[in-house]
């Protein structure tokens, strides 16, 4: 069975690596198999739960992923290809060997041990602190929009490889990719797509961490917006330092007052999700059982690990897309029809989804934002001569809002 898996993300300094080492230890205590891993390059885990990495309480074990073995693992044909090119023409050795290195590597490379991980038939609960959210929402885009530039151009590449390698040698002085390195760009490829697998799956969700002010807030709504565009399941938000009502002096007061109004604004926004509270506390939570103590209380009665009910953000029937996007405002919205590929703009973030064939030959009868939901719909499989109302014609592309 497919363990429970958990990301933790937010703005950076809101506290998301406390409250994924609270909810780990929590779960531990509570008799779940857990680990605990980072996406973080800040690899703050470690510090957070006192520990080294390793089985650091009964069934809690925490993950520290070693970068370089990884990267070699997983990367390192590829890598080393591109720089025995780079030396051939001309580059010295440890110039090559900085250029080839993968941006966000890291990152990546996290993600791949975290399927290894939930692979292993072990864990019942497996628990990612997640980079800041900018960094996390670019690292969970990454493997669909990998897969559809691969889908696209590894079969030309292998064409266009077979075809030009008796020049490259001889022209460029340089040597053309074997089979082996190709294979490796599909086994890296597939391996992300597997990762996008697992963490879009029924078994996993992320929980989006804030603490109550407007701009952490602000933050928060366009996050979740942004993690449903890429078909992510949002199942509750952790409000962090959270001032106690009881006692405040007249400077606290202001604080508490201010706090209430924009928690019952995040309620609000986020709902039907749940919003569970962490007060702020009067020392740093460090070290397993200061943890623990904070995950009791941050969950209450509440079984933070039992399946989510949350439905799949993308829906497609016989005649309608939906796409929830929670939060979206209309003017931020954008959708493009380009052949059989329907382009989704939210903000700053785009999503290309290509089409099934049933679909592709059809056009658009319409598209609206309404209540959260982008709905796209239809004509029927004959249409009418002429374009819908409020659509130009399919002829190359479409666009609605």
């Amino acid at each position: 069975m497919s363990p429970r898996v958990l990301l933790f993300t937010g703005k950076g300094g809101v506290g998301k690596t406390t409250a994924a080492a609270a909810t780990a230890t929590l779960a531990a205590r509570r008799g779940l198999k857990t680990l605990i891993v980072s996406t973080d390059t800040a690899h703050s885990l470690a510090d957070a739960l006192a520990v080294e990495p390793g089985e650091i309480a009964p069934g809690l074990h925490l993950h520290q992923v070693d970068t370089q073995k990884s990267l070699e693992r997983h990367w390192g044909e590829l890598q080393d290809y591109a720089r025995n090119a780079l030396v051939e023409l001309g580059l010295d050795e440890i110039t090559s060997e900085e250029i080839t290195v993968l941006p966000g590597a890291e990152e990546v490379i996290a993600l791949l041990e975290l399927r290894e991980r939930a692979r292993e038939d072990r864990w019942d609960v497996i628990v990612v602190d997640c980079a800041p959210t900018a960094e996390t929402l670019r690292l969970l885009a990454l493997p669909e929009a990998l897969d559809w530039h691969v889908n696209r151009l590894l079969p030309v590449g292998r064409r266009l490889v077979r075809l030009v390698s008796p020049f490259m040698r001889s022209v460029a002085h340089v040597s053309a990719p074997g089979q082996d390195v190709m294979n490796a760009g599909e086994r890296f490829h597939r391996g992300l797509m597997e990762v996008r697998e697992l963490l879009t799956g029924d078994h996993a969700s992320v929980r989006l961490v804030l603490t109550p002010e407007s701009v952490v807030l602000a933050e928060a709504r366009r996050t979740l917006t942004s993690l449903s565009l890429y078909g992510y399941r949002v199942d509750a938000v952790v409000a962090n330092r959270v001032f106690p009502a009881e006692g405040a002096d007249g400077w606290r007061a202001g604080w508490v007052a201010a706090q209430a109004r924009l928690l019952a604004e995040a309620e609000e926004s986020f709902a039907p999700l749940p919003v569970h509270v962490v007060p702020y506390l009067p020392a740093e939570p460090v070290g397993v059982d200061a943890l623990a103590q904070v995950g009791a209380e941050m969950y209450g009665a509440s079984d933070p690990f039992a399946p989510h009910e949350v439905e799949p953000p993308l829906r497609l029937s016989a005649d309608e897309l939906e796409l929830a996007l929670p939060g979206a405002d209309r003017d931020d919205v954008d959708l493009a029809r380009k052949g059989d590929e329907l382009i989704v703009t939210a903000g700053p973030y785009r999503r290309i989804l290509a089409l099934p064939a049933a679909l592709a030959r059809r056009k658009i009868s319409g598209a609206a934002l309404r209540d959260g939901v982008l709905r796209v719909r239809w004509a029927p499989s004959d249409p009418p001569t002429g374009s819908p109302s409020g659509l130009p014609s399919n002829s190359g592309s479409e666009s609605a809002t």
